[in-house]
Formats: C-alpha cells, structure tokens, sequence
C-alpha cells in the first residue's frame, strides 16, 4: 500500500476514513476513463483500435453507463420508445417484463418476427410458449449468459423455464402491479414491489427497477438507490481490503460521490455522459467490470468469487454506431445528428 492509498487516504469523509483502498482503486477510475474513451471513439467512427490497453483489446466489457450498453440500448430505443409502441403504463411493463426476463435481443425479435406487435392486450401464453418451446427445441438459445436469471416454481408448472417466466408475465401484468408502481414514492419502493414477484431476489429486483425507470411508468433519480449484485461485491472487495466493514452499497454511494475528485487526482479527463455524472447503478456497473479486469490487470488482488479469468472475447461489430436515451433525461437533443438513434448498437 502506498503512502498516496493510506488509512488517512479518505481522512475527509468521515465514515469512510478508515476505508484501505488497493491498487485496484486507482485501476477502477482509470477504467472507467479509458472504457468511456472508447466508446466515444467508436461513435466517432474513429477507426481501430480504440484503445491501446491490451485487456480491454482482446476482453470484452460492458459501457460505463448502463443506459449506454447493447441491450439497455436495444430495450430504450425499440421495446420502449420504438415506433408505434404504446406508452400506455401496463402495455410498457408487459414489454419491459417480456424483453428483460430473457434479457436477450434475439429472442425478443424472434417473438415480434413471429407474433407481430407484442402487447398485453392480445398476449397469449400458449402462443407464446409453442414458439419458445420450438426455438429451444432447434436448439436456439432463449436466456442471455449476462447473469443467471432464476426460474419460477409455480403451481401446475412442469419445470420448463420459459414458461415459468410467461406466467410470471401474465400474474404481474395482469394484477395490481402497476398500480403500486404507480403509486410508488422512490426507486426504493419499486424495488420492494418487484421483490414480491416469485424468484426475483435482490439483484434482479433492482435490475428491473431500473429498466423501468428508462420508460414513463416511474420517474426516479438513478443516483437515488443502489443494490450490490453479488459481481459488484467482488470489485469492491477488490479496491478495499477492508471492504467487509462496511456495507456495499455505502461504498457504492461513496464512489458516486467521489467521481469528479478522483479523475481530478489522477489527471484524467473523464468525458460524462453530455454532462451526466456516472449514476449509483452506473458506479455498480463499474465494481462488476474491475471485479473482472483485476483478474489480468492485478491478479495478485482476491476478491471473494476466486474467479480468475475472463471468458468473454472482444469481437468489434464494423458497422456503425449510435445512441439514443430516455427522452426525460434531456440528453438526445445533444447528440450529434449523425449518431442519434442511427445504425447498430455499441
């Protein structure tokens, strides 16, 4: 540990001063930075590489803004604002729900290709249950590897996991779901709501709350409310080798409220999201991500997955790319014209 990375390192924040940061701290910020580098590059149309970090040529990871990434992208620009599509409040939790809970683009457009527009009002479970049920049986991959969606155990259920998550489909939108969602106060609240649905634990739970937050059934600061997902607890355990003494999402907190300090110790010129700060599940995304660059970049640093390899392979798409967000954060109408809603997901 250096004297720069002492236990008086944080002496300023109070609760935190007795927080021991690793190397891996220091690595966590530059990431960011660079992993933010690239993904304007890209947007530039700047040609390859985009980098010269050899971890992040060869591994793949994801955005620093979860909003930014391949498939939140997928979900705010065509499941929930795509043309056409109902922002009625039930019609968006039937297509967040449908969309997210395979959390696969491929299976989303399998079902459109096949079904026409995927609605609540003409939803039907068998329907939808033999097309999933013919793609699984040619061998087709319904569930993104992204992170493990549990199954649901329901009563006459057979085991089958798409079908588990076409009931849960059917019981939450058909319920009263939506009017505690509408009827919520906080994100924390959500969150507590989405806790009630059979097989979604704290992690999924969240993950949802915020993907419903992208559309216009709930309005809530992203920096309001934060749950470690168990990738998280690993990078953290990563930067701080006394992480256990403190809970991970103070600790996720305390990073959000650190960003602007520390890119400004380390001399890096951070560029922001058209000026929006990283958010709480922005700087959570990011625990996930060092958790997995450590592995090459510190491999002498153990978090508590005693993971030490990364699996996934960098493969750059040639076409281009753009971007478009959740018209309320006021961010679209900054994008460069060129790159706003055009070409294929980053």
């Amino acid at each position: 540990m250096t004297d720069q990375h002492s236990p008086a390192f944080f002496r300023d924040t109070n609760r935190f001063a007795g927080l021991r940061p690793t190397a891996v701290f220091d690595s966590y910020w530059r990431f960011a930075a660079e992993r933010q580098a690239i993904f304007f590059r890209r947007l530039r149309g700047d040609p390859a590489p985009w980098t010269d970090d050899p971890i992040l040529l060869r591994h793949r990871f994801t955005n620093v803004y979860r909003a930014a990434d391949r498939v939140s992208q997928y979900l705010i620009r065509e499941v929930i604002y795509g043309e056409g599509r109902s922002m009625d409040p039930r019609e968006q939790l039937f297509r967040i729900l449908l969309f997210k809970l395979f959390n696969k683009i491929e299976t989303w457009q399998l079902l459109e290709d096949q079904l026409g527009d995927l609605r609540w009002e003409t939803f039907d479970f068998a329907r939808f249950d033999k097309l999933l049920s013919a793609a699984m049986r040619s061998g087709g991959k319904l569930y993104s590897a992204a992170y493990i969606i549990p199954p649901v155990k329901w009563p006459g259920g057979d085991g089958v996991k798409h079908r588990g998550h076409l009931h849960l489909i059917r019981t939450a939108v058909g319920g009263k779901l939506i009017d505690g969602l509408g009827g919520a106060s906080s994100l924390g609240e959500v969150f507590a709501l989405l806790k009630q649905l059979p097989s979604l634990g704290d992690f999924l739970a969240f993950q949802l709350a915020i993907d419903l937050n992208y559309g216009t059934v709930i309005d809530f600061p992203e920096d309001s409310f934060v749950v470690a997902g168990p990738g998280a607890r690993d990078g953290i355990a990563k930067c701080f080798d006394n992480a256990s003494d403190y809970l991970a999402e103070d600790i996720i907190e305390f990073m959000h409220d650190r960003q602007n300090r520390e890119f400004e110790r380390l001399g890096l010129d951070f560029e922001s999201l058209w000026g929006r700060p990283l958010q709480l599940i922005d700087c959570q995304n990011l625990f996930c991500e060092i958790s997995k660059y450590a592995r090459v970049a510190h491999p002498d640093v153990m978090g508590v997955s005693g993971r030490t390899r990364i699996k996934q392979i960098y493969k750059p798409l040639p076409s281009p790319h753009g971007v478009w967000f959740p018209p309320k954060w006021g961010l679209n109408d900054k994008l460069p014209v060129d790159t706003a809603r055009a070409g294929q997901l980053l």
